[in-house]
């Protein structure tokens, strides 16, 4: 099972969507000194919004680019509005 999921900062509201097949321990770096993306690290601590299963990585990395995308940042923060 492979995760595609979308996490707001709680330090300036920024979001960040990413894939992972564990998504505990990825959330877990996010917010961890481990994590060597720049921009995960400066933007900490992070919030897990939501997240979506898919059973190959290609589905979920399909996702993820979607999710990155203009009309994947729309629809984002229209599901962001209606929870």
């Amino acid at each position: 099972m492979f995760y595609t999921y979308v996490l707001k900062s709680k330090k300036n509201g920024k979001l960040y969507s990413g894939h992972t097949k564990n998504l505990e321990r990825r959330f877990l770096e996010h917010n961890s000194r481990k994590d060597k993306s720049k921009f995960s690290y400066i933007n900490r601590p992070w919030e897990l919004m939501f997240f979506e299963t898919f059973d190959t990585r290609a589905e979920a990395m399909k996702r993820e680019r979607f999710l990155k995308s203009g009309k994947g940042k729309e629809s984002i923060k229209e599901r962001l509005t209606k929870n």
